[in-house]
């Protein structure tokens, strides 16, 4: 099972508890010597409450390379999130920012269709709408088969090193060539009556048919506190909801990891199809390669460009978009040798990120990724690297996009909620990373009074509780931001 710990009782608690945060940054007025910082920081990271934590910090000036603050910055941590960094710095500099993702329709003259995906993560319906319509004004009434074809990746889509309990939930769906809805199915829990279970809504109510739900949650009085597990079984289609919310209170999304994607996107395509009046006889569920047919192609549609998709990976930390979009560069490699036994596009496309980013002077011994978005807790990154990479992508020719892909603290994406009304609000770019006992901050800096900075923070081996690492990362931000220049 996994936990959502939802948006309202997010924001109370920020309101709660990022105050002490704010009176910080508007009392303060001391601006703050490089010569002073050292202090400062280690007050923040030596207090008793993190004498089982470890700590790796480095700051250094963006032009200069001067090393401001450094604290373990060589040593090997868990990254989190902040890996999503590695994955679209090497995606901008392979691909460049205005490649596409196709997906395309062929027929085979005989009646048969077949649907050909490359990994596109942004399909929805209104895509798949837009194909149908294609189909339609080609004068296609008639579908004897839809065929699949999703060759594009090869090996799994789960990754092995992502923890049983991830790969339940949307955000750690399978990613293969045929992507719908990010291979998640929505559920929409609604408080009833006290003492009353959730009531659940399936966001497509054909989805209904299809899956049991074990309903083990409760509606609970207003003084209560709020969350929800949900979980589905490997083997069977069950899906377990338990936790609680409040009488009254507004509903929540939830979404779970579909269990066959093909199947997902076959079935809601055919609906789609049918719906625009176009007759499917059969679908079938086996991928067939199309790449030795004599195919003609009738529809097509494409992805937002690889700018776009980038923005969406860092600003929301979308871990399906960072995957999908990772193989990309296995599907091209045109790096990695070229071996028999090395035919799994996720290997294949890590061993690519490694060589694109050593090749641009990220130290090739201070990373070790296992997947591209930074759920699997077997990455291993230093500080070192995530400064190296933010620099080297600040002076290459896509640093604006690269830059403007990042939340604004107090602002946008992940850190919308952070650093309001403080020194860092508008004045921090950087990608966060979160996961149970790690927590990290990788991005820039501009100080008002200072030269621009490029940081990461990271903490690991932690049993305290997210909100506490945060507060003291948060607090280290703000220091930051009050450096100025001493004589």
């Amino acid at each position: 099972m996994f936990k959502f710990y939802l948006k309202k009782i997010t924001i109370t608690f920020l309101i709660l508890f990022f105050n002490p945060l704010i009176a910080f940054s508007q009392e303060t007025t001391t601006k703050i010597c490089p010569a002073e910082l050292t202090n400062d920081i280690n007050a923040v990271v030596n207090r008793p409450i993190f004498h089982r934590s470890r700590w790796g910090i480095l700051v250094e000036t963006l032009s200069s390379k001067t090393t401001i603050y450094s604290h373990d910055s060589q040593y090997y941590f868990i990254p989190a999130s902040t890996a999503k960094l590695f994955t679209t710095a090497a995606l901008l500099q392979q691909l460049k920012p205005q490649f596409r993702i196709r997906t395309s329709i062929y027929s085979d003259g005989k009646g048969n269709i077949y649907v050909v995906g490359r990994g596109d993560p942004s399909l929805t319906e209104t895509q798949l709408k837009k194909l149908a319509q294609q189909l339609k004004q080609q004068g296609i009434k008639n579908i004897n088969q839809l065929i699949p074809d999703h060759s594009y990746f090869q090996g799994t889509g789960i990754n092995p090193t992502w923890e049983s309990e991830d790969i339940q939930a949307g955000y750690g769906a399978p990613i293969n060539s045929l992507i719908f809805n990010q291979n998640a199915i929505d559920l929409i829990l609604s408080p009833q009556g006290l003492g009353q279970p959730l009531k659940v809504t399936f966001a497509d109510s054909t989805q209904s048919k299809k899956w049991q739900i074990e309903n083990n949650s409760v509606t609970v009085a207003t003084n209560e506190k709020e969350f929800v597990e949900v979980g589905r079984s490997f083997i069977e289609p069950i899906i377990r909801i338990s936790g609680q919310l409040q009488v009254g209170s507004a509903s929540e999304p939830v979404y779970v990891a579909v269990v066959e994607p093909v199947d997902n996107f076959l079935n809601k395509f055919r609906q789609v199809l049918e719906s625009e009046g176009i007759r499917v006889s059969r679908i079938v569920r086996n991928s067939q390669t199309t790449s030795n047919l004599n195919l003609t192609e009738l529809a097509v549609v494409e992805s937002p460009t690889l700018g776009e998709l980038i923005e969406e990976v860092n600003k929301k930390s979308n871990n399906v978009y960072a995957e999908a979009l990772l193989r990309q560069l296995g599907v091209r490699s045109k790096l990695v040798p070229n071996q028999k036994s090395n035919n799994d596009t996720l290997t294949k496309s890590l061993e690519e990120v490694k060589i694109i980013l050593t090749r641009l002077g990220v130290a090739p011994n201070s990373f070790r990724l296992n997947d591209g978005s930074g759920l699997s807790r077997h990455s291993l990154v230093s500080p070192e690297a995530l400064v190296q990479t933010l620099r080297i992508m600040a002076n290459s020719p896509w640093g604006n996009i690269y830059r403007n892909s990042l939340p604004i603290a107090g602002v946008s994406g992940t850190l919308s909620g952070r650093f309001r009304n403080s020194f860092a609000e508008g004045n921090v770019q950087a990608k966060t990373g979160t996961l149970s006992g790690v927590l990290g901050l990788a991005g820039y800096i501009e100080p008002p009074n200072f030269e621009p900075l490029v940081f990461s923070i990271i903490v690991n081996q932690s049993d305290l509780k997210n909100r506490d690492m945060r507060s003291a990362i948060d607090e280290i931000v703000l220091l930051l931001t009050q450096l100025k220049s001493c004589g």
